[in-house]
């Protein structure tokens, strides 16, 4: 009765996490999952292993092929969690099954469910009880099922995939590769043209709400890596949100409406992103901009033609510890880059580029 009990609550625990990972619309708050424990200890090791590699292209290519292995693993893990649940069921029940020159036991039971659960109809072990057929006929239903699922569950991660990365790559003309975000607003008002700006930090808007949306229902999402080595959602979404903060913060003539709405859903982004890998952010310093640092975003807006209003950067420093420390964990755990805000030297972006010319 004990094997039977533990074979049932396998199949719920499983059935459960199932549901909450694929069809459940919405964050899940409870604590301890397993499908979040999956992911911390298969992500580390992973991780650990591609920072032994120095090269850091060869390094961004093992790290892009976390997000898809680990997928194909969580979903395997959960099949044969199932098929193993059921054969406890099937031993439970006392093994009532026969099978042509084998006694009955666990590895029939086991056999049994496999076959059962991926709906071979082998017909080569057949159950003898009413309970052994029932839990049968059960198992069938559920693996087929959850085979249907999968064949949903895929399609819609890689589209969710596609839609992220399109504006990804639409942003290597606009604020350069890798993106600054003194680069996208020189780009976008060199003209004097805000209206311009307006109409990307608006795009970039519906992308963080969007992004938000699909990386709260599938996580898994967050794993997995841009085209390019120096292109990411994080590091896209924060220079968005350094771009927000520079106008909001005060840039003489300019309005910052639409700044201001792409920032909060921006933030929003990356705090319950945070929440979501249980990433804790840190508030005591704010590295990515000292002094020196700030004395050359000056001269460069001011080379694109705006002059800051915000000499000291009180408010840039306000505005940035409302999203740094958020931004700065998630690239620590995920092992991705975060913009600059002033590169050392201009340099091609990547349409500008191609593999041929360098082996001219």
């Amino acid at each position: 009765m004990l094997t039977f009990t533990l074979g049932v609550l396998l199949i719920l625990v499983v059935l459960w996490e199932t549901f909450e990972t694929i069809i459940l619309p919405r964050r899940v708050r409870r604590r301890f999952r397993l499908t979040r424990l999956y992911y911390r200890n298969t992500w580390r090791p992973f991780s650990a292993l591609a920072d032994r590699i120095s090269n850091a292209r060869r390094r961004e290519s093992l790290l892009s092929f976390f997000g898809p292995l680990s997928l194909l693993g969580l979903l395997a893990l959960w099949a044969m969690s199932l098929v193993v649940g059921f054969a406890l069921c099937q031993y439970g029940l006392g093994s009532r099954i026969v099978a042509t020159g084998e006694a009955p036991g666990f590895a029939l039971d086991l056999y049994l469910s496999g076959t059962t659960f991926f709906t071979l109809g082998l017909g080569d072990v057949v159950p003898t009880s009413l309970a052994s057929r029932a839990c049968v006929v059960l198992e069938a239903f559920i693996g087929f099922g959850f085979l249907a699922i999968v064949i949903g569950y895929l399609p819609v991660i890689y589209q969710a995939f596609s839609r992220r990365e399109v504006i990804i790559s639409m942003l290597d003309a606009r604020a350069g590769s890798p993106p600054m975000a003194v680069e996208l607003l020189r780009r976008h008002v060199e003209d004097h043209d805000f209206d311009a700006m307006d109409a990307v930090l608006r795009d970039w808007e519906h992308w963080s709400a969007e992004l938000l949306e699909s990386h709260l229902s599938y996580p898994v999402l967050a794993y997995f890596r841009s085209q390019h080595d120096n292109q990411s959602w994080l590091g896209a979404l924060t220079t968005i949100l350094d771009a927000c903060a520079i106008v909001m913060a005060g840039m003489k003539g300019r309005s910052s409406k639409q700044a201001k709405l792409t920032f909060a859903m921006a933030r929003h982004a990356v705090v319950d992103l945070s929440q979501v890998f249980n990433t804790k952010p840190q508030f005591q310093d704010l590295k990515r901009l000292d002094a020196a640092g700030l004395d050359r975003l000056h001269t460069a807006l001011r080379a694109s033609g705006f002059e800051p209003d915000d000499p000291q950067g009180s408010r840039l420093t306000h505005l940035r510890s409302m999203y740094e420390p958020y931004v700065e964990v998630l690239a620590r755990y995920l092992h991705m880059n975060l913009p600059q805000w002033v590169g050392p030297a201009p340099q091609k972006d990547n349409w500008q580029t191609t593999a041929w010319e360098t082996h001219r």
